[in-house]
């Protein structure tokens, strides 16, 4: 295959050193859950899955990265590192404005940097869009955004971790073309992020049309997922409670092509959709069970894609 704008072969990950219940996210993440065991207990969980998932990226030859969470602040969510920043192969690292306080505390650029730099990558340009959460203006990284790094196209949904003043900020200031709607779970309150019901690949996009509830949007928007021949694969709003769209298409250093989902969702697809996928590359499933349970994120929230920087 040829090398592509939208996949790379190399992931920051966050290691959970503080995993736990947040509160404070709670409020807007229906997807999280009270859990029943012991803070140490828990931590634990989280910290072994989140090893096996390295293992088991790097075994399929992926490069990752991994930067451990900050020991000044407390953060529980840091396993999901998307959402204070994105790298982009023209060399430029952003910077979000976050909703809760305690998320906001998780960023830690000055590390990102070192350890990229380690790996003979940088980031030599950081667009830092943070003061914006000042005047509550608020855009979560790669959670809100879910980008065609193709086209420069960025599809995002309203929702009060992704406003558009926020959104049409980043477009113009990153030179992508927006494309903002508004789509809603079983309750009718808004999906907290955009990358839980969309997922964008190299070929193909996984969609739940089913949460947009106008018609003239939805119609917009599967016009712009099918746009480039993509193939859209629909998912139902209750395959999106198994983060069956919080998936993530990379390649490994052979250039072969891979599709990162969490076991909950790979046994949520219907046999036809995984077949849909595979043709786009081998389904990698992996047990994070506690973190999407407890954290309410899943396989794509933890993977923060780094991309050579074009000459």
């Amino acid at each position: 295959m040829t090398n592509s704008t939208q996949l790379t072969d190399t992931v920051v990950m966050i290691s959970p050193d503080q995993f736990g219940y947040n509160p404070e996210t709670a409020e807007t993440n229906v997807f999280q859950n009270k859990p029943q065991q012991a803070a140490e207990a828990l931590r634990n969980a989280a910290l072994a899955e989140f090893n096996g998932m390295v293992v088991a990226l790097r075994a399929r030859g992926v490069q990752v990265l991994v930067l451990p969470s900050r020991t000044d602040a407390v953060t529980p969510d840091a396993v999901f590192p998307n959402n204070w920043f994105s790298l982009h192969a023209d060399g430029r690292m952003a910077l979000y404005p976050m909703l809760t306080p305690n998320r906001r505390a998780e960023r830690q650029p000055e590390a990102l940097s070192r350890l990229l730099a380690e790996a003979g990558s940088q980031a030599a340009d950081i667009h830092d869009f943070s003061a914006m959460e000042a005047s509550g203006e608020i855009l979560e990284g790669t959670g809100s955004l879910v980008l065609d790094r193709a086209h420069k196209v960025a599809f995002a949904m309203a929702s009060p971790r992704t406003t558009r003043q926020a959104f049409d900020a980043w477009c113009q200031a990153m030179g992508y073309e927006g494309v903002f709607f508004h789509a809603y779970d079983k309750d009718s309150l808004p999906i907290y992020h955009t990358n839980v019901m969309l997922s964008i690949g190299e070929g193909f996009a996984v969609c739940c049309l089913e949460a947009v509830k106008d018609k003239t949007e939805c119609a917009m928007l599967e016009t712009k997922l099918t746009a480039h021949g993509r193939e859209l694969i629909a998912v139902t709003l209750e395959q999106v409670y198994a983060f069956t769209a919080n998936i993530l298409h990379i390649k490994n250093t052979a250039d072969e092509r891979l599709i990162v989902l969490s076991q909950s969702a790979y046994d949520a697809f219907t046999e036809e959709q995984k077949q849909q996928l595979a043709k786009y590359g081998e389904l990698l499933p992996v047990q994070i069970n506690v973190i999407e349970t407890v954290g309410g994120g899943s396989a794509r929230c933890m993977l923060a894609e780094v991309f050579p920087t074009a000459a």
